[in-house]
């Protein structure tokens, strides 16, 4: 059964492959993302109350006196922790 039919078969399937592998090489990036994205979602989930308060609190205090605020704490903290 070594016809035109097997050779045409073996040809495709090898175009397939490369072309598969083609798509995969030019989607990375994205699936790389899509991580990213996935982590993030995760976190959002794991942890809703304290991101809901942050969330209310940047549009309450602003995010420019709520930056100092938490500038000022991770200092005293750094200095405490030593």
């Amino acid at each position: 059964m070594s016809g035109p039919l097997t050779e045409r078969r073996l040809d495709l399937v090898a175009r397939s492959s490369q072309e598969r592998a083609a798509l995969i090489a030019a989607a990375s990036p994205l699936i790389h993302k899509a991580a990213t994205a996935d982590r993030l979602l995760s976190h959002v989930r794991r942890y809703p109350l304290p991101l809901a308060a942050l969330g209310v609190a940047v549009i309450v205090f602003g995010s420019r006196r709520l930056f100092d605020v938490a500038s000022r704490a991770l200092t005293v903290y750094a200095l405490f922790r030593r």
